[in-house]
Formats: structure tokens, sequence, C-alpha cells
């Protein structure tokens, strides 16, 4: 049995898929599902059980193993690994840094910002974005943030 491994570069965006410590290929994430890049093909597939089925034209047998695309804080996904996670009561807002020595907070969750352009998705923007223009959330999903921008381009 081969043991294929998918390595996160970019959460819920792209990874590296590795069998026996090489790398096979890699998926990207589109709006109708996933891009597998193997063997220079692109290959447009809904869902991994796609991939596994790609991989498999020569009867081989793999286990398929993926790292968590995103991590959490209470309860709202972020981008990167937190550090030092808080949960600002005042404003109602789950912070965290990338990195120890981080200045910069950032907001975990989905977020709907107003611009002068108009309201943008945003997904784990630093906190001096929310401060200085308009915004709903944090969203915990993906789809209610999407809801939320929906009704607000509606009115």
């Amino acid at each position: 049995m081969n043991a294929v491994i998918s390595k996160v570069l970019i959460p819920n965006k792209e990874l590296i898929i590795e069998g026996n410590g090489k790398k096979i290929g890699t998926i990207a994430k589109n709006k109708k599902g996933y891009i597998f890049l193997h063997k220079g093909k692109m290959i447009s597939i809904k869902n991994y059980k796609e991939i596994i089925e790609t991989l498999d034209s020569n009867s081989v047998k793999h286990t398929f193993e993926i790292e968590p695309l995103t991590y959490t804080i209470y309860n709202y996904p972020c981008s990167s690994k937190p550090f030092e996670p808080v949960y600002n009561v005042k404003k109602k807002l789950p912070l965290y840094a990338k990195s120890s020595k981080s200045k910069s907070q950032y907001c975990a969750g989905y977020y709907v910002i107003q611009f002068r352009k108009g309201w943008v998705k945003s997904f784990c923007p630093k906190l001096i974005t929310l401060e200085r223009y308009p915004f709903h959330g944090p969203y915990k999903t993906e789809q209610e943030m999407k809801s939320i921008l929906n009704t607000i381009n509606k009115l």
C-alpha cells in the first residue's frame, strides 16, 4: 500500500500531494471544486475521492491522509497557526498573531468589509482594517459570510 499524503501550502487553497516522499502533484481550490496538477496535466475534480481514482489508474491501492486545512480560535477558522489567541470582548473579535514576534493582530473568521468600491469578502483580516472600515462578522463559515454579502448587495 502506497501512502499518499497532502501537505498544506495555503490553507483552504493549495496542497501538495506526496507519495513515498516524492511530489506527485498539486491541488488548487477553485469555485467549482479543485484543479489537480499531475504529470503536466490539469484535471478538474470535485472532491478528494476523485484524486484517489486518478492515482489508482494502475490499480494500486493508496491510503490518503489530509492535514487539517485550518486552525481555529474560539471556533472561528484562521489562516495560520495562531500565536497568543485572545477574544476581545468589547469588540467581539477573536484575535491572534501569526508569529511570536509579530506586532500585527489578525481577526479569525470570515468578514464582509466595506471599502470605497463596495462590500468585499475577507478571511482573517488585520485588526487595523476592521478598525478603519465598516464590517460585518465574524462568521464561522464562508457560506454564512457569502449569504450576508448577498443580502447587503441586494439593498
